[in-house]
């Protein structure tokens, strides 16, 4: 097979893995209301994620914080990554265990009416289970992006989004498409409220 078609099998597969989305657009309308209204009672998002979801996690929060389109200019709005910085994860690690990354962050930021969002391909990660349960403990809502069958987390998650597909990047490809997506309509939403 020569790089044009395996290009054409690469598209075609993450095309569809992304229309599994589809059927869950009750689920992805939640999340959206769910930010909004957090945001608009000045609450914050934390958001988290392994690995090259830890990359999508400070992707997203950068562009809440920044910008998300270059043709709207609004005010930074709070969401945060919890995984720091090296010396938060590596402390953390060393001292406590790795499963305690997120929730050790969350304990001293989450608050009452903030949103948790965490991305996991596989939903066994254990610090995102972590996280979860301790989110269940504060009633801080949980909106999960979450692939395959949606894994062990899934039980613990308010408002769980799962792309359909059992390859993990095509998963993570997903996932960015419905940060982006979901973070746009709630920046529609409040582009009154939030405007310079």
């Amino acid at each position: 097979m020569d790089t044009k078609h395996k290009l054409a099998k690469v598209i075609l597969s993450s095309s569809k893995s992304k229309r599994s989305l589809i059927p869950q657009s009750n689920q992805i309308k939640n999340a959206i209301e769910v930010i909004t209204e957090s945001l608009k009672k000045n609450k914050k998002i934390m958001i988290c994620g392994n690995g090259g979801s830890a990359a999508d996690a400070q992707h997203l929060t950068a562009e809440f914080l920044v910008r998300l389109r270059p043709n709207v200019n609004r005010r930074p709005l709070p969401i945060m990554s919890l995984a720091m910085d090296t010396s938060t994860i590596t402390a953390c690690a060393n001292d406590y265990d790795f499963k305690y990354l997120f929730s050790r962050n969350f304990e001293a930021f989450g608050n009452k009416g903030d949103v948790l969002i965490v991305i996991s391909t596989s939903g066994d990660s254990k610090n995102i289970i972590e996280v979860a349960k301790l989110s269940k403990k504060r009633k801080i809502t949980v909106i999960g992006f979450l692939g395959k069958n949606g894994g062990k987390v899934k039980k613990l998650i308010d408002i769980p989004i799962i792309v359909k597909s059992n390859n993990t990047a095509r998963i993570q490809e997903a996932h960015i498409m419905l940060g982006h997506f979901i973070f746009e309509q709630v920046e529609n939403r409040l582009i009154n409220k939030f405007n310079k």
